[in-house]
């Protein structure tokens, strides 16, 4: 069967969506690898599936390229634009995914902003280092710099330890510079690198601001972009938290499923 898909970015973080609403089609993990898959599929970063839900806008269901369900922070603000670009939603929006009910809304230049599901708490580890779970667990170390680390390496020796082996951990490492937050991620479920991540960004953002004592935003620079987290703090927990920065359309097209 021959089903349309959407290709859609937020600071470089690449998804698929096909619109359940639109074509009844079954699709189980092994699909979802394939089409993930960058050399035999469309290939991303993720797959989104869109469907109707009673009391919601949408429903979008969030799978990593090896089948795995998980949240996605960048893959719910571009699904929040996509619904915009068909006319389903205004600028503002409520839409439910894997970890439960988020908000929506759309400012100019295609800037999107979600919810992040609070309270948050914010784990201090005896290493020094952090672990943070906005919907998809993170963690988090601050470096004065990386560039004689293999990254790679160092990222699977934290995602495949003892701890986190059987239900893996994004792993973040972030640093600061002239005033201005620098990160870069491992994502589980991608085993690999990506240019951006949305609920990685918003747990370095926390973690940042329990290290600094920032009360209320920060911003973030990843290989693909910028993002912004808004929150209000109380000791080491955080409620009233926001992600935003640009998404796109890329392209669209039909695959045999």
């Amino acid at each position: 069967m021959n089903v349309k898909f959407f290709k859609y970015q937020g600071t470089g973080n690449d998804f698929i969506i096909i619109d359940l609403r639109k074509f009844n089609v079954n699709i189980n993990k092994e699909t979802v690898r394939k089409i993930c898959d960058r050399k035999y599929g469309i290939g991303s970063d993720g797959l989104m599936l869109i469907n109707n839900k009673k009391k919601f806008d949408f429903e979008m269901v969030f799978y990593n390229p090896d089948g795995s369900k998980s949240f996605c922070g960048n893959g719910s603000r571009c699904a929040v634009l996509y619904n915009f670009h068909q006319g389903l939603i205004q600028k503002k929006c409520s839409f439910y995914t894997n970890d439960g009910a988020h908000q929506g809304q759309i400012y100019e230049s295609e800037i999107v902003k979600i919810s992040i599901l609070g309270p948050v708490t914010v784990k201090k580890l005896s290493n020094g280092d952090y672990q943070v779970n906005t919907g998809s667990p993170h963690y988090i170390q601050f470096r004065s710099s990386w560039e004689s680390l293999d990254f790679i390496t160092h990222c699977r020796s934290i995602r495949n330890n003892i701890q986190y082996k059987d239900n893996g951990i994004n792993v973040n490492l972030v640093k600061s510079q002239n005033q201005e937050l620098f990160m870069r991620t491992y994502e589980r479920g991608v085993e690999n690198e990506t240019l951006s991540c949305g609920s990685g960004v918003t747990a370095a953002a926390l973690a940042y601001g329990i290290q600094n004592n920032i009360p209320n935003k920060v911003s973030v620079n990843t290989l693909g972009g910028q993002l912004f987290v808004e929150f209000e703090k109380k000791d080491t927990s955080f409620t009233e938290i926001f992600l935003s920065g640009t998404s796109s359309f890329v392209f669209s097209g039909e695959i045999n499923i």
